[in-house]
């Protein structure tokens, strides 16, 4: 189809994954401090099944739709600084949009909401990665468009994912001034946060910088409480899957007026419908 599907990097970064979570283990028992057994199982099951389900749409769907594509680029950036550069880039600030767009759109947030579910945050956190969030491989073949090969495509990907590994630990303070460019641990920490001022904020991959553009940027400040605003108490995989999916069906059966069942697919999570009382002029 152009071009060879190159080797998929995440597979060769998982024993690295395994032999950090070990050390993160030994600091957090060292630091007299210990993880939820079945929070962590939990979240490597997720972790396993999104490897079987996403992965597999990423490598085989976005693959196909990158190289469908390719041959109506604009130029060939190639494979050497300037393709990189742009394919780490471009790859990033998608993913930014994407990541933005699955917390204010709730059929999005439905198969995000997930990776949000536990009350832990370790590195096996950072596994517990959704089943169903197949956008992802159509918005990000788009750079293909601008010259960005479909095999840079997806290496930038799997170099994207293998970077946020590290950054959702708390063994990990700051990075001093990388903080203004990159996104940290302590960056992250606050995206996982369900404290008020935290919620909806530091969506970024590998670089914070498009939360400082766009408004979106939060500095951790006090203690993060970690969780959803309406935790699900669950450790049962298929209801950390797919509960919030069950909820939106119920809500969209629950609506009277077929505009309001619409918007609930985009507007936020939070959002309700006005009661037809509400609705009525006052006389």
């Amino acid at each position: 189809m152009g071009t060879e599907h190159p080797p998929d990097l995440t597979l060769y970064a998982i024993p690295l994954f395994f032999a950090l979570m070990v050390v993160e283990l030994v600091v957090l028992r060292r630091r007299r401090r210990r993880i939820d057994r079945r929070d962590f199982w939990a979240s490597l099951g997720m972790g396993l099944g999104s490897l079987l389900t996403i992965n597999l749409v990423m490598g085989v769907v976005g693959w196909w739709f990158a190289n469908l594509l390719w041959p109506h680029r604009v130029v060939d950036l190639g494979s050497g600084v300037v393709g990189w550069v742009v394919a780490i880039v471009g790859w990033d600030v998608i993913y930014y949009w994407d990541h933005r767009i699955s917390h204010e759109m709730r059929f999005f947030w439905a198969s995000h909401v997930n990776h949000h579910s536990s009350l832990e945050f370790n590195l096996s956190t950072a596994l517990r990665q959704p089943w169903t969030a197949f956008q992802t491989a159509f918005f990000v073949g788009f750079l293909a468009l601008i010259g960005v090969s479909p095999a840079l495509i997806v290496m930038s990907g799997a170099i994207n994912l293998i970077y946020q590994y590290w950054i959702h630990t708390e063994v990990v303070d700051r990075i001093g001034p990388f903080e203004a460019v990159l996104n940290s641990a302590s960056h992250h920490r606050v995206h996982h946060g369900s404290n008020p001022q935290y919620l909806d904020k530091n969506y970024g991959g590998i670089f914070i910088v498009w939360d400082r553009l766009f408004g979106t940027y939060e500095p951790e400040v006090e203690p993060v409480r970690y969780g959803l605003t309406k935790n699900i108490d669950s450790y049962n995989l298929f209801t950390i899957a797919f509960h919030e999916w069950r909820a939106l069906g119920r809500d969209i059966r629950a609506t009277p007026r077929w505009r309001d069942r619409a918007r609930r697919l985009y507007k936020g999570p939070g959002w309700e419908p006005q009661a037809a009382s509400e609705l009525q002029p006052v006389s």
